[in-house]
């Protein structure tokens, strides 16, 4: 990771055995061993910071996770380890920091254990300070949301298609068969001068009136998206610091949307705001309209989030973005 820390999950001895601790001796060189050596035992939950060497990055940030048995304070030695690498990078003014799932490896730490908490104490982390911050996990079994969720998300995904493919097919062939009916029938009464005021019934109960011109229309656009997001965070009683962390968006994109009220976000920020906001299905459409889009149901990402929506079935972004991870989308948050 090219950033300006790395979490490194070692032993107290450095002994660097193997896994990921083992990898990172190797690519830094000798010269981090000799320095982890100079600096003694380090104990569980605690963590020393050093130089990157020849890592594509600053510093390597060293810990020493719990070794699982299933007794208490295992889980809050682990906390520490998250907190006390964090504490260093702030310390050292790092502005990027990667951590992997510590103890989820040789151990035995439960992969969703180590997720959750990592997932608590980081955010908690992002709520007082600005650091761009890395997840690192070696493949989803570390995202192993429960079955039962991911079944109600297969079922949903499954009646949006479902639901969705016929009707819009009908619905698109009945709207043209209307058309060449109603082209037919103006035809036919364009052609009677006695049938004028039906003609003109016609008309209007098919909308041909006189288009506005382009200034009057220039003139009545509907609000932008920067407008309609402060609206919606003014109405969620919400600070502009806790959107953001919220959405998982960072501050410089946040300012760009402060400062130009013309600023168009990609979809999946889009989304995640909506997310953060917790907005219900009109109000996100809403949102995602002042910048020509809206949720669709032949797009799976789209589905996942109209089912969370729907639902309310998740504590944070980041619950949602376990199951985006699960069906190979994009995740939210910038």
């Amino acid at each position: 990771m090219r950033c300006d820390a790395i979490v490194n999950p070692t032993d107290p001895h450095y002994s660097h055995g193997g896994g990921i601790d083992a990898m990172i001796h190797e690519a830094a060189g000798v010269e981090l061993y000799h320095f982890c050596r100079e600096k003694g035992l380090l104990q569980t939950g605690k963590a020393i910071i050093s130089p990157g060497f020849a890592l594509p990055c600053r510093y390597v940030i060293h810990t020493v996770g719990p070794i699982w048995q299933g007794r208490d304070g295992e889980e809050e030695l682990l906390r520490s380890c998250y907190r006390e690498a964090l504490s260093l990078a702030l310390e050292n003014k790092c502005k990027s920091v990667a951590f992997p799932l510590i103890s989820s490896g040789a151990f035995g730490f439960p992969k969703d254990r180590v997720l959750k908490i990592a997932m608590d104490v980081l955010g908690d982390f992002l709520f007082e300070h600005e650091m761009l911050i890395y997840l690192v996990v070696f493949d989803k079994t570390a995202y192993s949301i429960s079955e039962k969720l991911f079944c109600d998300v297969t079922e949903f995904i499954d009646d949006a298609y479902a639901d969705c493919m016929p009707p819009l097919y009908d619905s698109m062939r009945e709207r043209r068969v209307f058309r060449e009916y109603e082209k037919r029938v103006k035809a036919a009464l364009c052609a009677d001068e006695c049938c004028e005021e039906i003609r003109q019934q016609i008309d209007v109960s098919c909308g041909d009136t006189p288009p506005k011109s382009l200034e009057e229309m220039l003139k009545q656009l509907d609000k932008g998206f920067a407008q309609t997001l402060f609206e919606y965070i003014d109405a969620k009683g919400m600070t502009d610091v806790e959107c953001y962390k919220r959405a998982n968006v960072d501050k410089k994109t946040f300012s760009k949307i402060r400062s130009n009220k013309n600023y168009k976000p990609s979809k999946v920020t889009a989304v995640s705001f909506a997310i953060a906001l917790r907005l219900d299905l009109e109000q996100t459409n809403r949102l995602l309209n002042t910048v020509g889009m809206s949720l669709s149901r032949s797009s799976v990402f789209d589905v996942i989030i109209e089912y969370f929506i729907t639902t309310g079935n998740y504590g944070s972004i980041f619950d949602v973005n376990e199951t985006l991870y699960q069906f190979d989308q994009v995740t939210l948050g910038v």
